[in-house]
């Protein structure tokens, strides 16, 4: 495989996880609109960070983070399609919730 295919195929990659978390997320929250969704490269992995209103962060974490687990659990076996490493970030008003490893 050509380095220009890789970079291809790791930006398709890239694309559809953030695709997925976002609609993932917007169908969790109220506030649809303040859903975002950014993308923290490196060269074999990449963190997605999930923005969401601050009103929202609740039904996105879960009780106990259940749902932020779920939604790592999903992300992790979607990228398996590409192996491709990808982490998420739950963001609220500045404050980063950590992966539980």
């Amino acid at each position: 495989m050509t380095e220009s295919s890789e970079r291809s195929l790791q930006k398709d990659a890239v694309s559809a996880m953030q695709s997925l978390i976002q609609e993932l997320a917007k169908a969790l929250v109220d506030d649809t609109a303040a859903v975002q969704v950014e993308v923290v490269s490196d060269n074999d992995s990449a963190v997605l960070r999930l923005k969401v209103a601050q009103t929202d962060i609740g039904k996105v974490i879960g009780k106990q983070g259940r749902t932020a687990r779920s939604l790592r659990t999903i992300l992790s076996a979607a990228s398996m399609k590409y192996q491709q490493r990808f982490a998420l970030d739950i963001i609220e008003a500045g404050v980063a919730v950590e992966p539980e490893e």
